[in-house]
């Protein structure tokens, strides 16, 4: 057993603390590193979108449509509403012919603060597109679209196109979803809990898929591919997710969540991790995953290095002064 903690210091006096629940394991199954929380339930929130995509792609709706591969990361995304991202989503949205109300995922600020400002500026207006999940709710549209199914309610927990998505869940986690661990998302659409080591062997599962030994295998490659080709489609230009499959040059698949989570996956030394910040601040994710890639060598030297540089460990204010630094302890 570990435990990890993140601290913000402030001087020399540590001024805030996130505790950091992980589990590292091989593809296998042999636990590499656990903070002893493996039975407890948490919320992925956005960092499943990929399993939740494999039903979009197992549809012939990629094809029928002529979505290209950044339409496919896209529908796993957590875009972060950038110029490159609309306009990918402009065109998908126009191909299946339909209007941005047809998303039932709510209307946000782009999440790119620059993105967000211009369109301010230019007193326009916020849409459908602009939210973070639209990619994974064209995802849900396109698929119902070309098999015939409602989408007036494609977010109703019994739609057939939601219990797709659970028959996904309970295969990869190899256990069942139930009703009481249902709620809803930030977007709307079905959202579940899970036990940290379910999802391990989601991600475990997911490796085997993308390499042939397991189901799905086809979808799988089809989404993780265009994901590694596209980086900055999963999130955005300064998203730690689009930083790390960069810095690994497509070895590493992973994918931030709302709430202080990110899954990652490691298809060459065939390793995963599941991380979940306990009081849900996503600032302590950064230097918790850097240094776990640097305990069981997840990326070289040189990566590592190149990665840092892009993250910022030491705290400054407003005029530039040094003020403390981010640390991190693991027992």
């Amino acid at each position: 057993m570990s435990k990890i903690h993140v601290d913000f210091v402030r001087g020399k006096k540590v001024e805030s603390t996130h505790q950091v629940k992980a589990l590292v394991t091989t593809v296998d199954g042999e636990v590499l590193l656990s903070t002893n929380n493996d039975n407890e339930y948490f919320f992925p929130r956005s960092s499943i979108k990929i399993f939740q995509a494999i039903p979009f792609a197992m549809s012939n709706a990629i094809k029928n449509y002529k979505l290209n591969n950044k339409h496919i990361a896209l529908a796993c995304a957590s875009h972060k509403g950038e110029k490159f991202h609309i306009k990918e989503l402009k065109k998908w949205i126009s191909k299946i012919n339909l209007k941005t109300k047809n998303l039932q995922c709510g209307i946000h600020a782009p999440l790119d603060k620059s993105s967000s400002e211009k369109i301010i500026y230019s007193r326009k207006k916020f849409n459908e597109l602009h939210n973070n999940c639209a990619g994974k709710h064209l995802g849900m549209l396109t698929s119902c679209l070309v098999n015939n199914q409602s989408i007036t309610n494609y977010l109703d927990y019994n739609h057939v196109h939601q219990k797709n998505i659970r028959k996904i869940f309970n295969k990869f986690t190899e256990s069942k979803l139930s009703k009481k661990n249902f709620s809803l998302d930030g977007c709307s659409a079905p959202q579940y809990s899970f036990k940290i080591k379910s999802i391990s062997k989601a991600l475990n599962n997911l490796i085997k898929s993308y390499k042939n030994n397991y189901d799905y295998s086809d979808q799988v490659r089809t989404l993780v591919n265009s994901i590694l080709e596209n980086p900055e489609f999963i999130g955005g230009t300064a998203s730690f997710d689009t930083k790390v499959i960069k810095a690994s040059k497509g070895r590493i698949f992973c994918k931030s969540g709302a709430e202080g989570v990110f899954l990652f996956v490691d298809f060459q030394n065939e390793i995963s991790g599941v991380i979940k910040i306990t009081d849900g601040n996503e600032r302590a994710i950064p230097i918790a995953i850097l240094n776990i890639f640097k305990k069981f060598k997840v990326m070289s030297k040189v990566e590592l290095k190149n990665l840092e540089k892009k993250e910022k460990f030491e705290l400054k204010n407003h005029a530039g002064r040094n003020i403390g630094c981010i640390s991190l302890t693991m027992k």
